[in-house]
């Protein structure tokens, strides 16, 4: 899943990124709230999280405009304003969590899961496709027999981004934003290799089927 992060405080930036990125997402961020329209506007998120002392255009303001323009994405408020009025502000415009820093890492990952379950990216935290159990929140994928399938990070964001949207096809430019974040670069034909390197693990559990010129598949083997 990815993730658009929009925070001024370089260090704590850069230990979200870091920390959220261990859990297997996909996080790009800006430091004002000016700069975030044109980033959802040019790719996919699943969820964005804001803070609020912003320059300039604050996180209220950011979510105010989002709402008015009737973006549903996702919204996590993580602030150091830890009073009553400033919860209930952001709340009422339409943010859909409220964190208040300091706070642990491992409970930041566990709210965008909850938020994006809400939000109907996925249901529950285990999706069954074929003979694969996979288990969002623990980031495991079981095969047949219930062994354990070993993936990579860009793997894992694949098959996650494929299971998703089940016996739907998933384009390539959406798989790519799946896994890389704006400061990333990679080849033309990663998309390719990996999925190749998926396929050879999912063995007979499940397979990803190539669509010719709209993109890859998930299906039952």
């Amino acid at each position: 899943m990815r993730i658009l992060l929009v925070e001024d405080d370089s260090l704590v930036s850069d230990a979200i990124t870091r920390g959220l990125s261990v859990e297997g997402y996909v996080v790009d961020a800006v430091a004002t709230a000016e700069a975030a329209p044109a980033r959802l506007a040019a790719a996919h998120y699943d969820l964005a999280i804001v803070d609020l002392g912003l320059p300039g255009m604050d996180g209220f303001d950011l979510v105010r405009r989002l709402r008015n323009e009737g973006n549903p994405l996702p919204l996590l408020i993580v602030t150091a304003r830890d009073g009553l009025d400033d919860r209930v502000s952001a709340l009422d415009l339409g943010a859909d969590d409220y964190l208040t820093k300091p706070f642990a890492l491992p409970e930041l990952a566990a709210r965008c899961r909850a938020l994006t379950r809400r939000a109907g990216v996925a249901g529950s935290n285990e999706l069954n496709v074929g003979a694969l159990r996979i288990d969002l929140a623990g980031k495991r994928v079981l095969g047949a027999g219930g062994k354990t399938l070993d993936l990579t990070r860009r793997e894992w964001s694949i098959l996650e981004c494929l299971s998703l949207h089940s016996g739907r096809v998933v384009s390539k430019d959406r798989l790519m934003q799946a896994i890389v974040g704006w400061e990333e670069e990679i080849s033309g034909n990663a998309i390719e290799v990996h999925v190749s390197r998926l396929r050879s693990k999912l063995g007979a559990d499940a397979t990803v089927r190539s669509i010719r010129g709209l993109g890859y598949r998930l299906e039952d083997a």
